[in-house]
């Protein structure tokens, strides 16, 4: 049996800040936006995810820029569904796939707070926003695999006589990825994702989280269940003494309140002391249970941003680090997004000393069947 091999993204702001790094100039820098990409073309990623939220710059935009200035690699765009109709969402995605010659993903997030939905004038509740979504998503899918007209009348959206004038580069279409961790998302996710996203929880937790998502799309009537991401902050060094001096400096910069959380669920941010999403409320959980899980996963950094965004590190040599994305890949993990705390240089490192030996590794599985212990890295 050969072992699958796994897809890697980074991820890109269009200025240079982060947890630790406080944002300095406009909110768009055009040069650190070009140069950020292609660091992570040069170092191997296969996408780049594009965040969204309701004070960021416009994410197909953003790509649009980046693709222009890039050669291969993967845009991985987030979007809430329903801002924009999803017959338009569908031409725009189609277009710019088309302009990119199929370099176009789309990663779906319904939403966890309600503050933050408000902000762009969505007044819906959490089960209502996933009901849109499955009801978006529906029609995403059609929109970029039919030749004819159609029209739809649903709960949320209706139409008369939609003509997919643009379709996506592919016939396969666009791949939809997902992110989520509550009962809705697994539900909504399990139906619709190609790949369905998680935050960097244990080993254990995040296994449960696999099998309810492909349960979910078992009782969809899927024949294949979506794959999987899992999302991690590496913190590396030459040495394990080096990456946990390392670690804790970053940790006392946080709590400093040097710089902002992606999605800013702190106190200190924002004087909202429980984020309302799933996801971070796990990352938080694991964090009261332990500072440091498995291999090397270390929670501190979530409880610190108040899990704003995927906040959980791997800490170590690359080969340690390497050996905890492997053991994830083990648990049925194809997909690993990672970003670091110093966003530029870390995706630099990352694929110098990282990717590689990951890579290697699923190569020597592949020709032999037998699993390689790197160097210094075991348990």
């Amino acid at each position: 049996m050969t072992s699958p091999s796994v897809e890697f993204i980074g991820m890109i702001g269009t200025h240079d800040a982060s947890e630790t790094r406080p944002a300095t100039g406009p909110a768009i820098d055009p040069a650190y936006t070009a140069r950020f990409a292609r660091a992570h073309e040069d170092a191997g990623f296969d996408r780049i995810l594009i965040g969204y939220s309701s004070t960021r710059p416009d994410g197909p935009q953003v790509a649009a820029y980046v693709a222009a200035r890039t050669e291969r690699l993967g845009l991985l765009i987030a979007h809430r569904p329903g801002f924009i109709a999803p017959t338009l969402a569908a031409r725009s995605f189609a277009t710019l796939d088309q302009f990119t010659e199929g370099r176009v993903a789309v990663h779906t997030i319904t939403g966890g707070n309600d503050a933050e939905q408000r902000r762009d004038g969505d007044y819906l509740d959490k089960d209502e926003r996933y009901d849109r979504t499955d009801e978006y998503l529906g029609i995403l899918r059609r929109a970029w695999s039919s030749s004819e007209s159609f029209s739809h009348e649903g709960r949320h959206y209706r139409f008369e006589d939609y003509t997919p004038g643009v379709l996506p580069h592919r016939p396969s279409g666009i791949p939809l990825y997902f992110g989520g961790s509550s009962e809705a998302a697994y539900r909504v996710g399990g139906k619709h994702a190609d790949t369905f996203a998680l935050w960097g929880e244990p080993l254990a937790e995040t296994a449960e989280q696999i099998a309810s998502v492909r349960a979910a799309a078992e009782a969809a009537g899927r024949t294949e269940p979506p794959g999987i991401s899992a999302s991690f902050r590496p913190i590396l060094a030459p040495t394990e003494e080096l990456a946990w001096e390392r670690a804790h400096r970053i940790l006392d910069t946080i709590k400093a309140g040097a710089g902002r959380p992606f999605f800013p669920n702190s106190p200190h941010h924002t004087g909202t002391p429980t984020p309302q999403n799933a996801g971070s409320q796990r990352l938080l959980a694991a964090a009261a249970k332990a500072d440091l899980h498995d291999r090397c996963l270390w929670t501190p950094t979530a409880t610190a941003t108040g899990a704003g965004g995927n906040t959980t590190a791997l800490v170590g040599t690359p080969e340690t680090v390497a050996q905890a994305l492997l053991d994830y890949i083990d648990i049925g993990v194809t997909t690993i997004l990672i970003r670091g705390f110093d966003p530029l240089d870390d995706a630099i490192d990352y694929g110098r000393h990282l990717l590689p030996l990951v890579r290697q590794e699923l190569a020597h599985r592949a020709a032999t069947a037998a699993p390689l212990t790197l160097a210094g890295s075991a348990r």
